[in-house]
């Protein structure tokens, strides 16, 4: 058949295999000869190369290149959103930094949180902000950056620390009604979203204490000094360089109140970017002048032109600590170009595998394994975890494997909260997980934490699939289709 033909083979198994072991393959040896480099382009051509390998599947299926390239355009157009969110959230540090709120979340952080229980500490704080607005971006891209500023400055572990963030960002954005997420695994089920977020707390819970059990036991035995000569000098420099006070925290209130008030996230993030932006025409003048040095310029020029330099290119820091300045040298909209390459070349991998059938047969090969229950169930995990792999993204992740096993979780009984949990206990927390992923990405650059580095220690988005997974296997609150449950919403149709 020609490559042109109006009706595609369907692709084989093989087929299927060839690109993802070729993917594998690639960014296995990306890692080998670059290591945490792998990401500044390494993974980009990996990924690339393998898209193009699906190509050539797909032409030999009889697929046009209008119609695989129509896929890749729909693929990356669903990341748009967390394209714009990634150059806004880099605009928002470098202004955040210029203007003192970063510098001041810092300087009262060192001295409320103690080493030892800093790591703890760090997940609950994460966990119940991103439970009350429902965001894990919105949580990492503020506070986040400011607690790992803080692990910096106490000389404590920067990879626990983005784990630990990671962690309790994610447990309270999917038990928060008002995520996105949230709304979507239980849309894709069919299930009612209070059902499905009391039906998470069986898997949540236990995953979210095992991780803080972590975190307390590490900070146990980490053998930093609650006060060092380090961390003296640190809070003395920041005094003197940006004047802390609960004034420059404006601007991280302003978004927590928008995300809470279910804002959109870019909007937020702007509307943040620019608070800041005021905050340090109000109280840095003399900052943002030093910064520009440019005498040549009038004052209220200087200004604008310094604003705007934090805002796509970042802030550099010069108070005289080599720790401090390259704690405070971070933000633009710049440092995200390279994340949104990443991104780019992973959707166009996702879209074509997708578009030529590639990934849809991956899923009925696994969907042929499933004998029973809790088979079902933890295939689902699988086949979201490799979702998120392949396509790149959390949302084709929950909405893919969603659409494609509604089907057979009725035919076997199974009410609709089982499918939209295991949806999040899969596809949800295990996106950052990885490098390519949209959230991995993000997460990574914001943090400024390699996502190989983080992963070990983000327990909760690790231990949540295995708790899922030894439910499934026992037969732990599985609920049956025709089950009711009086209190709450659990009413399965």
């Amino acid at each position: 058949m020609s490559a042109h033909s109006s009706t595609p083979f369907k692709p084989s198994l093989l087929d299927a295999l060839i690109p993802v072991f070729s993917l594998i393959i690639m960014l296995a040896s990306a890692v080998y000869l670059f290591s945490s480099d792998s990401s500044a382009g390494a993974n980009q051509i990996a990924l690339i190369l393998a898209a193009c390998i699906a190509m050539v599947i797909g032409f030999k299926n009889g697929f046009s290149w209008n119609q695989m390239e129509r896929g890749i355009v729909k693929s990356i157009g669903i990341a748009t959103g967390a394209l714009l969110i990634l150059f806004s959230v880099g605009s928002l540090i470098g202004t955040w930094i210029l203007a003192g709120t970063v510098p001041t979340m810092i300087y009262y952080g060192m001295q409320i949180l103690n080493p030892q229980y800093f790591y703890a500490a760090s997940c609950v704080l994460c966990a119940i902000v991103a439970l009350s607005i429902g965001s894990s971006w919105t949580v990492a891209g503020t506070i986040g950056i400011a607690l790992i500023g803080i692990a910096s400055a106490m000389e404590l572990n920067p990879s626990i620390t983005a784990g630990a963030i990671i962690s309790g960002a994610y447990f309270g954005d999917k038990m928060s009604p008002m995520s996105d997420t949230t709304n979507l695994a239980p849309a894709v089920a069919g299930s009612d979203i209070f059902a499905h977020i009391k039906h998470m707390t069986w898997t949540t819970f236990p995953s979210i204490i095992i991780a803080i059990i972590a975190y307390t036991i590490i900070g146990f035995n980490s053998n930093v000094e609650p006060v060092s000569n380090q961390l003296t000098h640190t809070l003395l420099l920041l005094e003197q360089t940006y004047q802390p006070g609960a004034h420059l925290l404006l601007p991280l209130l302003v978004v927590l109140f928008l995300a809470h008030k279910k804002m959109p996230a870019f909007p937020t993030v702007i509307i943040g970017t620019l608070a800041g932006a005021i905050c340090a025409a109000l109280f840095q003048f003399d900052n943002v002048l030093a910064y520009v040095d440019d005498e040549s310029l009038p004052n209220v020029v200087a200004l604008v032109k310094g604003i705007w330099i934090a805002m796509f290119d970042g802030y550099v820091a010069s108070t005289g600590d080599a720790v401090l300045d390259n704690l405070l040298s971070r933000g633009g909209m710049s440092s995200m170009v390279t994340t949104v390459w990443l991104i780019l070349c992973a959707m166009a991998f996702g879209g074509i595998m997708e578009v030529t059938g590639l990934l849809g047969r991956l899923l009925e090969s696994l969907l042929s394994l499933v004998t029973s229950t809790s088979s079902l169930i933890i295939t689902t995990l699988g086949v979201c975890i490799g979702a998120n792999i392949i396509t790149g993204d959390q949302y084709i992740a929950i909405v893919l494997p969603g659409r494609m096993l509604k089907m057979e979780y009725t035919n076997r009984n199974l009410a609709a909260v089982n499918l939209s949990r295991t949806l999040e206990d899969s596809a949800t927390v295990t996106s950052p997980l990885v490098p390519w992923n949209t959230c991995g990405a993000f997460m990574a650059s914001t943090l400024g934490v390699a996502t190989f580095a983080y992963l070990p220690y983000a327990f909760f988005n690790l231990v949540c699939p295995l708790v899922s997974a030894t439910y499934a296997y026992f037969n732990i609150k599985i609920e049956p289709l025709n089950a009711t449950v009086k209190d709450d919403h659990l009413v399965a149709s």
